[in-house]
């Protein structure tokens, strides 16, 4: 199966959510990576973006055409 969805590295690796062969998480990649880094390969990849990073969310307005984003606001998660 294709990969869909990049987790940024702000979210827990094993989460059950995620759990399946349509999602990467950033981890696996190189957890080192600037956000422009990050950007950059899902837009390649045609990925989804997956953060609780609001600076995803910010790059939306500045780049055309973004890659998809989806925005977590959520409480602090423990990434284990």
């Amino acid at each position: 199966m294709q990969k869909v969805f990049l987790i940024d590295v702000n979210l827990p690796r094993f989460f059950s959510l995620w759990n399946s062969d349509e999602y990467i998480h950033q981890y696996e990649l190189g957890d080192e990576w600037s956000d422009s880094e990050i950007w950059k390969y899902a837009q390649s990849e045609n990925l989804t973006i997956i953060t609780k990073d609001s600076d995803f969310s910010s790059h939306i307005l500045l780049h055309n055409p973004p890659p998809k984003v989806i925005h977590i606001k959520l409480g602090n998660v423990k990434m284990n």
